[in-house]
């Protein structure tokens, strides 16, 4: 697939961007070059290869999970901002 400076200026469009015309040459050529590197990923052979989500062999170190007693309500509410009794108050962000 050939990226070229109207197929950027036709997204840039459908993307409300404006683009001057040395950044659809400069666009362009960066979006060629990411589509040629997937086309170069395509053929590679990856049948033998095991599906990974981490490059070296690495584990999770985990403490045992064991209940403790909390701070105390006062001690935790001192330094808020805003309280409303016992709880933090923040501002409403949903209307």
């Amino acid at each position: 697939m050939a990226i070229d400076k109207e197929i950027v200026k036709y997204l840039a469009h459908l993307s409300r961007i404006k683009l001057e015309p040395k950044e659809l040459e400069k666009l362009s050529r960066q979006l060629q070059d990411i589509v040629d590197f997937i086309d170069k990923l395509k053929k590679v052979d990856i049948s033998e290869i095991e599906p990974t989500s981490h490059i070296l062999p690495i584990s999770n170190v985990l403490r045992e999970d064991s209940a403790r007693t909390s701070l105390p309500r006062d001690k935790v509410l001192e330094n808020a901002p805003q309280r409303h009794g016992d709880f933090f108050s923040v501002p409403r962000v949903i209307e």
